[in-house]
């Protein structure tokens, strides 16, 4: 314990002195905004909350569970808002990532490179693959994977041959493949798209050596994290949109085993099924998994809570595609799971 708290001041000092010498040359930290970043984190550490946007930020934030620090409640940095405050009497920096990974992965450094932050809470809606569950669940998953980095196969080499760099350790085809002509409706076509076979991203660990790189695809949440989530099974949520618009039964809460994120807004079946059929997944979303990346590189405990808003491509049901009427239930939906799931590490004095 006392190396770890060695380790961490002599991290705190570098980057202050770092960012004190860039301040001083006109570059990216002012002397001002540096004082109140060292002011916050004295009062640390603190629960990062990370959401991709405002529309799932909103009910948050109009939510009586949080209370804005009055001193300051909010910091301005880098394009991003940092609001500093109460959630069931636990500190917390709330910020919005904006849409895709890379806003999701850029904010998410932010918020551990400024700040002391001891646990990272991401939160929002989803499509979902999963035509078992219903909109309005809120999904919890063990594991993230970014199903977005691919290995495009040339047109006319098949499973069997070696990928492009592949022999180099730079592609692989462990994890598999989307082959295009299994979803052509004439099935004796080929699709001159061939196969893209999906790819790990590269890690460097906050303790690993500079440059040398680990492979990441399936990327765990926080084992107590999860293990407290349990408690969160039956929480009562919301089923209503409206005084006559209401889904079929009560929302539950629900731990799944994996979700998936790229920059691909899925509304389509036959993609869907592949991603359940193929990875298990069940929470299809744009960033997740981009957050759960930089929390593992930075050896930042971290947990996911994603409310389906929507069958991700329709289906028979007319309660399987219906994310413009229940987005905003949704959204209150994960809200309400993120300050239980706060309340219970409070409680447990973590």
């Amino acid at each position: 314990m006392m190396k770890e708290n060695l380790r961490k001041l002599i991290i705190c000092f570098m980057l202050a002195v770092g960012f004190l010498l860039i301040s001083s040359s006109d570059a990216a930290v002012s002397e001002n905004i540096w004082e109140k970043i060292t002011a916050i984190n004295k009062k640390g550490p603190y629960l990062g909350i990370v959401v991709p946007n405002s529309f799932e930020m909103s009910p948050l934030l109009q939510s009586p569970s949080f209370v804005p620090l009055k001193a300051l409640p909010y910091l301005d940095f880098a394009g991003k808002r940092f609001r500093f405050g109460r959630v069931e009497n636990e500190s917390v920096i709330v910020v919005m990532t904006g849409l895709g990974m890379w806003n999701a992965g850029i904010t998410t450094q932010l918020l551990v490179s400024l700040f002391n932050i001891k646990g990272i809470l991401h939160f929002g809606i989803a499509g979902n693959a999963n035509s078992e569950l219903q909109i309005g669940d809120v999904t919890i998953p063990m594991y993230w994977a970014h199903t977005g980095l691919w290995n495009w196969q040339r047109f006319g080499d098949g499973s069997d041959d070696e990928l492009a760099l592949e022999s180099n350790g730079d592609y692989t085809r462990e994890i598999g493949y989307l082959k295009f002509s299994d979803f052509n409706t004439n099935t004796s076509v080929d699709n001159l798209l061939n196969r893209v076979w999906f790819q790990p991203e590269e890690v460097f660990r906050i303790d690993g050596i500079p440059e040398i790189r680990q492979h990441a695809f399936w990327i765990p949440v926080n084992d107590r994290y999860f293990s407290l989530a349990k408690n969160l099974e039956g929480l009562e949520l919301g089923a209503c949109a409206n005084n006559t618009t209401c889904l079929p039964r009560r929302p539950k809460v629900i731990r799944v085993e994996r979700g998936i994120s790229s920059n691909i807004f899925v509304d389509n079946a036959a993609y869907r099924e592949f991603l359940n059929s193929k990875f298990n997944a069940t929470a299809i979303d744009m960033e997740s998994a981009a957050v759960g990346l930089v929390c593992l590189q930075q050896r930042i405990p971290f947990i996911t809570m994603r409310a389906l808003s929507d069958l991700a491509g329709g289906g028979d049901s007319s309660m399987s595609n219906e994310a413009n009427t229940f987005a905003p239930l949704a959204a209150n939906n994960a809200v309400d799971v993120l300050v239980a799931f706060i309340s219970l590490l409070n409680t447990r004095q973590w």
